[in-house]
């Protein structure tokens, strides 16, 4: 079966060119493509949609997300009103993660991966953490991503900070997860919260499995003292000397407080970065400069929403306060987890993903303005419908995989259950 898509104006996503009239088919599967096509085939088993005066793109991707924060909207549990990034972690995340069980691990991902894909988000790459619910975890989140659509590059957040032998089950969920065949990396909080024992085991797996590591780097001050302190160096030549950087597939979230030093190590390796602006204005830990880090950056959401459209809005209107980022470099950014999933050879962002947005634009919408459009115009609330790897997932902003009400039913009484424990924590 095959999802044709008629009479739509196709912006290629990489040249930005548009096509007028034509009729896509999209071909189904992790290695399937798109073809133009005359016309769409009547009756049959194919899904047609008629995208007359609407517009055909590649989808979104998300370069770090925390599916484990979804039940958190609206949370009133805080027992004490945070001062400082580490009170934020200590208070909301840290105290939100230890309740976590396997039904609102499941839930969170249900709901993730759902505003994922009616936000025209087809894949995701998730940092996930749940210290009392670890074993099978990763596999939880998997399976509610694949039952809604979503494509996954996931993660266990492995730490020290509940104990050496809740570090080891990180470490043996992330093995057995790698080794099962799905697709994944080796996923670590942070240096301050990480010991050289627990980062030399996480090295060691990700270049056994041949995967890289996923971690947030110097999102506040705290990693660099620390590293500091311990180790007698800074956390980014700490994650040089131990081998995290030696890996393409590594991604490192925030990166904000770095020196010249860092800088230049960073630009000479192969790893990623994502900001996550909205995140760090949230958690007034400062604000990602890009000097001197080279061409591997992403957006990401940390978290906060799935929505990568706001998210990318947010990282470009707050570069303007260092200087501002060229249209050319934002859309590149906003578009290069795609290039780094290609790039690493993982599976399922394909060309067969894509975004209908239902846009009426009231001035010319071209080549040439795409991006001012972007910025300035379009917004998730015009993702009409969305085909993840060939498969319709959203048609007319309704998902068509699961039902909606069902999981924000499920995702409420799992909150409760979630809230309820934290406050007798």
């Amino acid at each position: 079966m095959a999802v044709y898509l008629a009479n739509a104006t196709f912006i290629d996503w990489k040249t930005l060119e548009f096509k007028k009239g034509v009729t896509i088919k999209v071909e189904e599967g992790p290695a399937g493509g798109i073809s133009f096509v005359d016309k769409a085939p009547a009756g049959g088993a194919d899904t047609v949609l008629d995208c007359g005066g609407k517009y055909v793109t590649k989808s979104f991707v998300c370069g770090h997300h925390h599916v484990y924060s979804a039940l958190a909207r609206g949370m009133n549990t805080v027992k004490k009103a945070p001062t400082n990034f580490l009170e934020v972690l200590q208070y909301v995340w840290w105290s939100l993660d230890k309740c976590l069980d396997d039904a609102s691990v499941e839930a969170s991902a249900l709901v993730t991966a759902a505003a994922c894909a009616k936000n025209g988000v087809t894949f995701c790459i998730d940092h996930h953490a749940s210290p009392f619910a670890i074993p099978g975890s990763l596999e939880i989140l998997a399976k509610a991503f694949d039952k809604v659509g979503v494509g996954h590059l996931l993660c266990y957040e492995i730490t020290d900070r509940d104990g050496m032998d809740k570090a080891q089950a990180g470490l043996d969920e992330t093995a057995r997860f790698l080794a099962s065949g799905r697709q994944g990396l080796v996923g670590l909080h942070a240096s301050f919260t990480v010991g050289d024992e627990t980062l030399k085991k996480a090295v060691d797996l990700a270049r056994q499995t041949k995967s890289g590591i996923h971690v947030h780097v110097a999102e506040g001050t705290i990693d660099q003292e620390d590293s500091q302190q311990k180790y007698g160096m800074r956390v980014i030549e700490r994650y040089k000397k131990a081998g995290v950087l030696d890996f393409s597939r590594t991604i490192l979230g925030h990166c904000l407080h770095l020196d010249a030093n860092e800088r230049a190590i960073l630009k000479d390796s192969p790893v990623w970065l994502v900001q996550n602006a909205e995140s760090n204005m949230n958690n007034n830990v400062g604000a990602f400069d890009w000097t001197g880090l080279g061409p591997n950056l992403m957006f990401g959401t940390d978290g906060m929403h799935s929505d990568m459209i706001r998210s990318a809005k947010a990282a470009f209107f707050k570069n303007q306060e260092k200087g501002g980022t060229s249209y050319d470099e934002f859309y590149r950014r906003f578009r290069n987890a795609s290039n780094y999933l290609s790039s690493n050879g993982f599976a399922g962002d394909g060309e067969n993903n894509l975004v209908v947005l239902n846009y009426d634009p009231p001035t010319d919408f071209a080549q040439y303005n795409v991006v001012g459009h972007i910025l300035f115009g379009l917004d998730s609330s015009n993702v009409e419908s969305v085909v993840s790897r060939g498969r319709l997932i959203v048609k007319d902003r309704v998902l068509q995989t699961v039902d909606e009400k069902e999981i924000n039913a499920l995702a409420r009484e799992q909150a409760d259950r979630l809230w309820d424990r934290m406050r007798k924590a």
